[in-house]
């Protein structure tokens, strides 16, 4: 789930832009912003492994795990950002806990024929398609940061499309059509919060290091849930 607000992100722009951040600032602010996105990825890691072995449990108290963790996500960050020393440990526990909170899924794909190829596949095709569209961001001309606004529209439409067809349509078909069309909304994600990030528009480089990190985890998540189904299908 995108839980970041990537609104600020744009807004803020102009007021940096204003301060006149010099070029080398902001390759600071890039190299700061990567290094945490590289951290945090370990982190996801590692609460993923050290997990693993409570997925029953995770997958039983599902809602009572996520929803506070979507809440630090969205607010508790934000309120911990520029405290030093206690925003780190907040960043890495709230990426340590999106490891956790996926072990029912990696479970359920582990306990499937094949099923570590298909979360290594997922994997790769996740950093393939973050690599290639980070690349293009950072090449392109065009501002896609323009975009902000109806991607975010686009993303809670389907978040809420998505919720009708959990708990009333039940819709196998739509389920996957939701998943590819998230998918979309995410990729464009990553070429607006890239932007973002090299062109310094962020407050802090946790801030463009988390964007970044909902991006990869959310890509990873609806690849591996569709290679999934399409994994399954070919039992």
């Amino acid at each position: 789930m995108a839980l970041y607000d990537r609104e600020y992100a744009r807004e803020s722009a102009f007021g940096y832009e204003s301060a006149h951040r010099s070029e080398a600032q902001i390759v600071s602010f890039v190299k700061d912003t990567y290094k945490l996105f590289a951290a945090s990825m370990l982190a996801g890691g590692v609460g993923a492994y050290v997990g693993m072995p409570f997925a029953p449990v995770v997958a039983a108290n599902y809602w009572f795990i996520a929803i506070p963790w979507m809440l630090f996500g969205m607010f508790g960050l934000q309120m911990i950002k520029n405290k030093p020393g206690v925003n780190m440990i907040g960043l890495f526990a709230f990426t340590f806990a999106s490891g956790v909170i996926i072990t029912p899924l990696l479970s359920h794909i582990l306990g499937m024929a094949g099923g570590a190829t298909i979360i290594g596949n997922a994997f790769f095709m996740t950093a393939a398609l973050f690599g290639g569209l980070s690349f293009f961001a950072i090449k392109s001309a065009k501002d896609f940061t323009t975009w902000t606004k109806p991607i975010v529209i686009a993303f809670f439409i389907i978040m809420a499309f998505s919720l009708i067809n959990v708990f009333f349509l039940k819709s196998p078909m739509i389920y996957i059509a939701i998943q590819a069309v998230f998918l979309l909304v995410i990729s464009i994600m990553v070429l607006i919060d890239t932007q973002n990030v090299i062109r310094g528009a962020y407050e802090t480089p946790m801030d463009g290091a988390i964007a970044l990190y909902l991006d990869f985890f959310n890509l990873f998540i609806t690849l591996l849930q569709l290679f999934g189904i399409f994994g399954s299908s070919d039992e």
